[in-house]
């Protein structure tokens, strides 16, 4: 029997799927297994509808080797895991002539821990644990997720929190789940051979796809021991965000009540003189944190600095004196050492980390109303760190609808640690990169306008221009908005404002509701308008009329204070590069891309994309960020926006009322 062509493969998982077959999604499997084939890397924007999951799925299973497909989001991990790829197996399976298996894994604090639910949670005051189910009112939020989480574990075969529908609060979670470094070890704990934990990483062994996220990925990247299976094939599907995560993983934190935790879960298990050391450190640190001012420490203050050294100290004195005692009169004293354990050398990594003083970390000071003050550390960089650990030793293909910014994947090339397209040299990975296109007909389905005319917009000041521009491109639209706004204050007042101006049109707000309810509410009701921040710009998918007018109110530059941002910036400048341009410019292009990309979401859809800021007009940027966006209609033509929104709100008006 001949080996079945890539084509026939394709054709017969987009069949098994209901989908159409797009020349875009051919060229990408093409290219995705001319990667695999040659062990070479390969970025690839696919826009909006192409079908990119089977462009990377069938070429990765028709090679036959290992392959490891990280998401950064959970909606798309549940596509592929429950849509994608059982209709893709079946559907290639008489063409394969074998039955490729598939898993998901997931950190293990993902996953119910059966010693907690059945043993309880070492509590900070008590010796021994403390039975949650019995402490919690049967009539409280909390004691009600914590009997369903009872009664789940009975029926569950997977574990895995977000297969409990609907979820429970963090809160209850965190009763009945543990981190890596609080786990006792399958070998050493009573539930091992149940470990919903220990199960998912030998159905992973054994599968042919892995299916997980961003953020597992970069712990297995950046701590050295392997979390994930030995594999030939790596693919980062939304890819766009892995910076982002690889730098959340990769941050570390220091609060008050962080190190106070520490030194009660301690307490018990050392002897007094090591536990009043890391008291008297803990109190030392908390006074300073009171009086520190929120900023990027370019140089560690020299109090601080000494508070930080004792803390690192008196931590490792602990993490010693722990490992030397036991106390059988401690209940269940393996799960309670290990707690406290996992706790005091968080706060002593994190002390030494910043006491080491690496050029290549940046170290902050934030207060937050809410959360208190905290003290943190990230790395200036990730992309050594990805250059090192994930392009080598496997091809790699990283795929989104946003890795094109300013025209090139350079600039997201850069951030991953790759050179410039088509660089030579010993040690440098070679890759390319393709834009298969999108199957919509941008120039005829959507308008970009730049509202010119408009002040330049000054940093938190007052923008009655721009609230004016907004009503009146609601009112043409007779709502169908989503407003997406560079900061949350933005966001309220306009909010706030438009409730006034536009009654007619009801406003969401991010933050009043959870934002799957936001969500399904505005794709609910055309007249509604939603408003919100960072997670807007990236997380909804509305086709159809709910959404015909992506109102951005200004440039989503960074925040001249953001301090990890700035530091970057500096750096490039340091070394010669365009610090502007090379941090500033390139968060502001990902965003934009992404937000834009909320308007049309199918074939059908039409509407208008209008940025509030003069600048993308008028600066000398302004160009970058315009070729990263999808190929509108542009215009700065207000009179015209209004008249088409009009006309697209008459057209959809009509055929709801048919």
């Amino acid at each position: 029997m001949t080996k079945p062509s890539l084509p026939e493969l394709l054709h017969a998982a987009v069949t098994a799927v209901g989908g159409t077959e797009r020349p875009g999604q051919v060229t990408m499997a093409e290219a995705v297994a001319e990667a695999i084939d040659d062990g070479s890397h390969l970025l690839v924007q696919a826009g909006t509808g192409t079908g990119k999951s089977l462009g990377y799925l069938v070429p990765a299973l028709a090679h036959g080797e290992r392959v490891v497909v990280a998401t950064a989001t959970l909606a798309l991990q549940r596509q592929l895991v429950e849509r994608d790829l059982p209709r893709t197996v079946d559907a290639l399976h008489p063409l394969l002539r074998r039955r490729p298996e598939f898993a998901m894994l997931k950190g293990r604090s993902n996953y119910l821990c059966l010693h907690r639910l059945h043993e309880g949670v070492p509590q900070d005051e008590e010796e021994g644990l403390f039975d949650q189910f019995e402490a919690a009112a049967p009539t409280s939020k909390l004691g009600q997720d914590l009997l369903r989480l009872r009664d789940w574990s009975d029926e569950t075969e997977s574990g895995d929190r977000d297969d409990l529908t609907p979820g429970v609060s963090d809160r209850a979670w965190a009763q009945v789940s543990v981190s890596s470094r609080e786990c006792l070890g399958a070998t050493k704990c009573a539930y091992g051979a149940e470990c919903f934990a220990e199960l998912a990483r030998e159905r992973a062994k054994l599968a042919e796809v892995v299916v997980t996220n961003h953020a597992l990925l970069a712990i297995d990247a950046i701590e050295g021991a392997p979390v994930l299976p030995q594999h030939e094939v790596l693919i980062v599907d939304e890819a766009h965000e892995l910076v982002s995560r690889v730098t959340g993983v990769a941050t570390g934190e220091l609060t008050p009540g962080q190190v106070n935790r520490a030194v009660r879960r301690a307490a018990k298990l050392v002897n007094e003189k090591a536990a009043d050391q890391l008291q008297t450190a803990a109190e030392g640190f908390e006074r300073l944190m009171e009086l520190a001012l929120p900023g990027r420490l370019e140089e560690i203050p020299e109090d601080l600095g000494y508070a930080l050294m004792a803390l690192r100290d008196a931590a490792r004195t602990v993490i010693s004196a722990i490992g030397a005692t036991r106390d059988k009169s401690v209940q269940d004293e393996d799960a309670v050492r290990k707690q406290a354990l996992a706790s005091v050398e968080s706060v002593h990594d994190v002390a030494e980390r910043i006491v080491n003083g690496s050029e290549w970390d940046v170290v902050w000071y934030e207060r937050h109303d809410r959360f208190g003050a905290s003290l943190r550390v990230a790395p200036m960089s990730v992309s050594g760190l990805l250059r090192e650990k994930l392009f080598t030793d496997r091809s790699v293909t990283l795929a989104s609808a946003t890795l094109k910014l300013g025209g090139d994947f350079n600039g997201v090339g850069a951030s991953m640690g790759l050179a410039p397209e088509g660089t030579e040299g010993e040690d440098v990975p070679q890759w390319k990169g393709i834009d298969v296109g999108s199957p919509f007909d941008y120039p005829k389905q959507g308008i970009l306008y730049v509202a010119k005319h408009l002040a330049r917009p000054a940093r938190d000041g007052d923008r009655g221009d721009m609230l004016d521009e907004l009503t009146e491109l609601i009112q043409a639209a007779g709502g169908r908005t989503l407003g997406l706004f560079s900061s949350m204050r933005a966001a309220q007042l306009a909010a706030e404002e438009l409730r006034t101006r536009v009654p007619e049109f009801p406003i969401l707000l991010q933050g009043e509701e959870t934002l799957g309810e936001l969500i399904k509410n505005f794709a609910a009701d055309p007249k509604t308008c939603l408003f919100g921040t960072l997670s807007l710009w990236q997380g909804v998918d509305v086709p159809g009329p709910s959404c015909q007018l992506v109102v951005m109110d200004k440039i989503p530059f960074p925040r001249p204070d953001d301090p990890l941002m700035s530091a970057r910036q500096k750096a490039v400048e340091e070394a010669g590069g365009n610090g502007f341009m090379a941090v500033a410019a390139t968060h502001a292009a990902l965003l934009m891309a992404q937000g834009a990309g909320r308007l049309v979401r199918a074939s059908g859809d039409k509407g208008v994309v209008a940025v509030l800021d003069q600048r993308l007009a008028t600066a000398r940027y302004g160009s970058y960020l315009k070729a990263s966006l999808p190929d509108f209609w542009y215009t700065t033509d207000r009179n015209q926006v209004r008249r088409s929104l009009a006309a697209i709100d008459a057209q959809a008006r009509q055929s709801e009322e048919q």
